[in-house]
């Protein structure tokens, strides 16, 4: 069990991006191409256990997943177990979300139930402009029966993408995939899962704030982007109105904690606001406390 008391932060969303166990998939590496020339970091990614080694010697506890987009991009996933098994061999320091394509239908769903059950996941990771479904698309509703059944957290990429930026046609992505707005029905519908908007949610950023500003279960994660890029409404509700309810995530390998967090401390956060957004709001939300 992860001892708040050892770790400084809590890392929301971090990647799995290379197997234990399998090859890098081809397709998927024309989209690593590309988003490493987008965010100018390193090709070569990480492996499971040297992210794990990197997050232990900065003590800070990650939650990590893969995105599963079998069906619209066509590419083999990395084993939502493979993740799991790790966690569970390190779970001082890290915990495990899934990742189902909701175009599985109730298959996602047995998937999923069998992920809680046998392999403890924390939550789950949605992205729909990788996946290609719109949030509220009722085929996803037997996934988010389950999580809701267990009270799990869902994270929903929102916002730009810089997974397929610079390739033609943006590698088939749909943005319009990532508005905030669209996961509000969903929200709405399952007010027993917790709904984790990720990003900045740029060009749609006063959306996500109005979302978690107006639902209980709605909560923002500021990763994939260096808050020295952050627009200014997000720093402004961070220190307000929306305290407990913005949470600490890097986009791990494309952006490093580290960086992070001390880009964070020189854009304007409150020192009180700092630690809900490290640690505490994440805290809460994991169930860690």
């Amino acid at each position: 069990m992860i001892d708040l008391d050892k770790i400084k932060a809590i890392d929301i969303h971090t990647h799995a991006e290379v197997s234990c166990c399998d090859p890098e998939d081809p397709i998927m590496g024309k989209f690593l191409d590309a988003a490493s020339a987008y965010f100018k970091t390193d090709r070569k990614r990480p492996t499971m256990p040297e992210t794990i080694a990197y997050y232990r010697e900065q003590g800070i506890a990650l939650v990590m997943f893969t995105v599963d987009t079998e069906a619209e991009i066509g590419n083999k996933r990395i084993r939502n177990e493979e993740i799991a098994e790790m966690a569970k061999a390190n779970d001082d320091i890290m915990m495990a979300f899934a990742s189902i394509d909701p175009h599985k239908g109730k298959l996602g769903a047995i998937e999923a139930r069998r992920m809680i059950e046998e392999y403890g996941v924390k939550g789950f990771k949605f992205h729909p402009p990788m996946q290609g479904f719109h949030p509220a698309d009722r085929m996803a509703y037997p996934l988010y029966e389950v999580i809701a059944e267990y009270n799990l957290p869902a994270i929903f990429h929102t916002g730009h993408s810089g997974m397929g930026t610079g390739m033609p046609g943006g590698g088939g992505v749909k943005l319009k995939y990532g508005q905030p707005m669209l996961v509000d029905d969903v929200a709405a519908d399952f007010p027993e899962m917790n709904v984790i908007l990720a990003h900045p949610s740029w060009p749609w950023t006063d959306e996500s704030l109005s979302m978690a500003l107006h639902k209980a279960n709605v909560y923002i994660d500021l990763s994939g982007w260096s808050p020295k890029y952050f627009p200014k409404q997000v720093i402004q509700y961070a220190n307000t109105q929306l305290k407990h309810k913005m949470l600490f995530g890097s986009d791990f390998p494309l952006i490093t904690p580290d960086k992070w967090i001390a880009a964070a401390q020189e854009v304007g956060f409150r020192e009180e606001v700092m630690p809900l957004i490290l640690k505490e709001n994440a805290a809460k939300l994991l169930k860690l406390k």
